[in-house]
């Protein structure tokens, strides 16, 4: 494994990654991303983090009511045009190839593969998943312009996992994960004279869209990641991407004596009223 030193100036460290770059492409793309150090995103995205707008709550509240059962959660699992702390930048269309390709998606408690650790699945719960384009003030963020989410619209049941369910209801997480590989990924780097033909083409082609320019400026570089394979999407307590909510939702849930009376719904009725949400 290729670990880049701490050097005192960016010229030697862009020369350390030019002299490594296969070697560090291929630890790239080989490696299953997780969350990266939170500390990093407490001194760049917490800086700009802002009151969510009514405007926004209204267009995201959730298309149906909460029942002890089951519950319907917009959860943002990722989002584009942020340099995080590997330096690398998701770009928008990075989850094309991957949505297509894909037909089972969990989403997950903290990354563990287990099942006891499954809160709800694209395959077998009917799970939704797909990218929107969204500004950031949308997202509670006053970053400029747009970013690509892509969003795991979740049926989550008592089920399934309980722990989480509870967590969800009761509005307590905020911060979620994608779990991937990279497969197209562009060293960028922002001198001319340090970088080769290529690497200062990307550095002009992406570098305009990052929301976080100071972090590419006093590097000199960043990654673009143009592609990725999507594994899992995650609810964490705190992700290294922090601009990753769930979305709220307004509707008020049944109390006990409106569901007391109700017949517990059978897997059949349940999968089409969960069908009928999406």
């Amino acid at each position: 494994m290729i670990d880049i030193p701490t050097f005192d100036n960016p010229i030697d460290e862009i020369k350390f990654i030019q002299a490594n770059k296969k070697a560090i492409e291929h630890q790239k793309k080989s490696a299953l991303k997780f969350s990266d150090e939170i500390n990093f995103y407490h001194d760049t995205i917490q800086k700009v983090s802002t009151e969510k707008s009514e405007e926004y709550n209204e267009v995201f509240k959730a298309e149906s009511k909460d029942t002890d059962n089951l519950i319907q959660r917009k959860l943002v699992i990722n989002t584009t045009n942020l340099i995080d702390s590997h330096m690398d930048m998701h770009v928008d269309g990075i989850w094309n190839k991957s949505l297509k390709e894909t037909k089972y998606l969990p989403l997950l408690q903290e990354h563990k593969m287990s099942f006891d650790s499954i809160i709800s699945c694209s395959e077998k719960d009917g799970m939704k998943v797909y990218t929107k384009n969204m500004n950031w003030t949308d997202l509670g963020f006053n970053f400029e312009g747009k970013t690509q989410a892509l969003i795991f619209d979740a049926p989550i049941s008592v089920e399934r996992n309980k722990f989480m369910f509870d967590q969800y209801k009761k509005g307590y997480v905020r911060n979620h994960s994608v779990g991937m590989n990279y497969t197209k990924i562009l060293f960028c780097v922002g001198n001319k004279e340090w970088a080769t033909a290529e690497e200062y083409e990307a550095w002009e082609k992406y570098y305009p869209l990052a929301v976080n320019k100071e972090i590419a400026d006093s590097k000199g570089y960043f990654w673009a990641v143009l592609e990725a394979k999507v594994r899992e999407g995650s609810a964490v307590v705190m992700g290294s991407n922090y601009a990753t909510p769930t979305l709220e939702s307004k509707n008020e849930p049944l109390n006990d004596t409106q569901d007391k009376n109700k017949k517990e719904p059978s897997n059949d009725t349940q999968s089409k009223a969960i069908l009928l949400l999406i």
